[in-house]
């Protein structure tokens, strides 16, 4: 009673080790992955389709969570029974032993004959599962676009010529499962015919009893065997999964996100002047700089207008500012602290930004607003104020407890711009940025905006990306960008009475000279 008690609780346990051992490491890898993701530079973001991360994320953590303990538990399982009843038919039949190896040998190399290729194979259809979900996502976001131009039919051929791809990578790591499949029966049945041979031989020195212990086991035999081979098999294709997921753990990272020996005052930036000295930046390693040698200073308070053809370098200035891109050479000195040296938490939490294209997230209004929950009712409530919000949350059922949907889907593009608006508003740090945050929004908004920003933001630093030159002219200065170089730095006035400036030359072309 008690031997079968404690073979219960022992083969419970054998097996449940394994499993919790594996899961185990999922949930850990799972956690190197994430943050290695989200600490990624947003380089890394171009280069990579969304669906390689999905499938990441997806089907390779799947593998890890549901299909490797299985197999490694059941491969401990089958070596285990393997070499047991190898030990009993070499007990009853001593001669088997000289078989043992020659077959074991064969075993080995068909095994590892397979999983070369399997191996393979799976990685092949790894990588072209991604451009299936890329593509569906793509199709989900861009929805309206291929209703209002007719063309789903060609999108939904090209999301089955993806999906014909992924199939035609997936069926020959069937077929190899079945060439297995046939070799091991084939070896399997070595070891019945040698087991039954080697006791008919020794008949007349053996007992009936062992001769069918022998022979039984050996029946037995073939399928562990088989399932050994496939399990041990399995695992080493399935460590694909393990591979690619930690790929991911380990790349390239941001810098660091705080630096406890260098973090600057709690007032800072107290005047929010900014220099820029000989700077130089570009996207990646290997590709032009689109700044070459950028230098000017903006001092505290003073209203700044940049402007340029499209690809000059204007974007680039801001995503430099907030590090997004590191330098290839030079520096940014905000109130004389050079930021490169700075930790990434305490350089953007002190500056803000209104994007071109407004970003909000699934939640509440008020978590759009204040997402850290750092600010009073009282506050929020003037922040749309002063936003031109006020009257519109006022009407809405939840007032600030409103759901907004993901990408802010049920709010207008001018509606979310000025949600911004009161974000920035609410933060007021002492250098803002406005990166074409006018560009999607009616004339009527843009002139909202553009009020509030002169009354609520006069004693801050402005740099403004300009796509309507109007909303530049009362700035104090205008930097004139031309493929990475800066041309022009001067006030509007000076810059529009010398007709041979390039600045002069924009304004005529927009109508306001």
């Amino acid at each position: 009673m008690y031997v079968m008690l404690l073979t219960a609780f022992s083969s419970f346990f054998t097996d449940l080790a394994p499993q919790l051992g594996c899961w185990a490491a999922a949930r850990i890898m799972h956690i190197v992955m994430l943050r290695g993701i989200l600490r990624a530079p947003l380089t890394f973001f171009d280069t990579t389709p969304t669906g390689r991360i999905i499938g990441r994320f997806a089907k390779d953590i799947d593998v890890m969570d549901t299909s490797m303990p299985h197999q490694i538990s059941d491969s401990i399982y089958c070596l285990f029974e393997v070499i047991a009843t190898l030990v009993v038919i070499s007990y009853s039949t001593p001669i088997f032993i000289t078989v043992i190896v020659p077959i074991g040998i064969l075993y080995y190399f068909i095994q590892r004959f397979y999983v070369a290729t399997s191996r393979q194979l799976k990685r092949l259809e790894s990588v072209s599962r991604s451009p299936i979900y890329s593509h569906f996502g793509e199709s989900i976001t861009g929805a309206q676009t291929i209703r209002a131009y007719g063309v789903q039919q060609r999108f939904m051929q090209e999301s089955e010529s993806r999906v014909d791809f992924n199939q035609i990578c997936y069926f020959p790591s069937i077929i190899a499962n079945r060439w297995l499949a046939v070799r091991l029966e084939m070896v399997g049945n070595l070891i019945i015919f040698f087991a039954s041979l080697f006791s008919v031989l020794g008949r007349d020195t053996m007992s009936p009893g062992l001769v069918g212990l022998s022979v039984s086991y050996a029946l037995q035999i073939t399928q562990t065997l088989n399932w050994l081979v496939r399990m041990t098999s399995d695992v080493e294709t399935n460590i694909v999964a393990v591979e690619r997921i930690k790929e991911y753990g380990e790349t390239e990272q941001e810098a660091p996100w705080d630096i406890p020996t260098n973090q600057p005052s709690s007032s800072w930036p107290e005047k929010g002047e900014v220099e820029f000295k000989d700077y130089q930046v570009r996207y990646r390693e290997g590709l032009d700089l689109v700044l070459r040698g950028i230098s000017f200073t903006v001092k505290g308070g003073e209203k700044v207008g940049i402007v340029g053809r499209t690809g000059a370098g204007k974007s680039s200035l801001t995503l430099g500012l907030f590090r997004i891109i590191e330098p290839a050479g030079g520096q940014i000195l905000i109130d004389g602290v050079d930021i490169f040296k700075l930790g990434l938490h305490a350089l953007r939490s002190r500056l803000t930004i209104i994007p071109q294209d407004p970003v909000l997230f699934s939640g509440t209004l008020r978590i759009n607003l204040d997402p850290f929950g750092r600010y009073s009712d009282s506050d929020v409530w003037l922040a749309l104020e002063h936003a031109h919000l006020k009257a519109f949350v006022k009407g809405l059922p939840d007032a600030l407890e409103h759901p907004v949907s993901e990408g802010g889907e049920n709010l207008s593009v001018g509606q979310r711009q000025l949600i911004c608006l009161a974000r920035a508003l609410l933060r007021k740090t002492k250098v803002l940025i406005l990166d074409e945050a006018t560009a999607a929004v009616d004339l009527e908004t843009d002139d909202l905006i553009q009020t509030t920003i002169r009354s609520e933001f006069k004693d801050c630093t402005v740099l403004t990306i300009a796509h309507r030159l109007n909303t530049i002219m009362d700035s104090n200065r205008v930097i004139v960008l031309d493929r990475g170089l800066l041309v022009e730095y001067d006030t509007p006035e000076a810059l529009l009475q010398n007709k041979a400036s390039v600045f002069y030359g924009m304004a005529k072309d927009a109508g306001l000279v």
